[in-house]
């Protein structure tokens, strides 16, 4: 069955950078798009970023366009978010995602 499990959050300063990976299996990995997503407390699910299958389309929503940058690496079928200019509201936790499928989730906490 799909896996998904992130790793890589933590408790990071305003301005600071984190990069969280996500080991994929279950299925063909580099045959799939690939997402990011988040939620913050007392929120809804937010979406982050998109990959292409090969790494070479990638899109971003606004609040983290220019500070995030989604990667892959199909020979380990893992999936990086590479998060730079942190900021307050990033905040979140932060899921994989394969179609509607999610893991567990990595916490990012920007405090100072």
């Amino acid at each position: 069955q799909v896996q998904l499990v992130e790793s890589g959050g933590g408790l990071v300063q305003p301005g600071g950078s984190l990069r969280l990976s996500c080991a994929a299996s279950g299925f063909t990995f580099s045959t799939y798009f690939m997402r990011w997503s988040r939620q913050a407390p007392g929120k809804q699910l937010e979406w982050v970023s998109t990959i292409s299958s090969d790494g070479t389309n990638t899109a971003y929503a606004d609040s983290v366009k220019g500070r995030f940058t989604i990667s892959r690496d199909n020979a380990k079928n893992t999936l990086y978010l590479q998060m730079n200019s942190l900021r307050f509201e990033d905040t979140a936790v932060y899921y994989c995602m394969h179609a509607s499928t999610r893991g567990q989730g990595t916490q990012v906490t920007v405090s100072s």
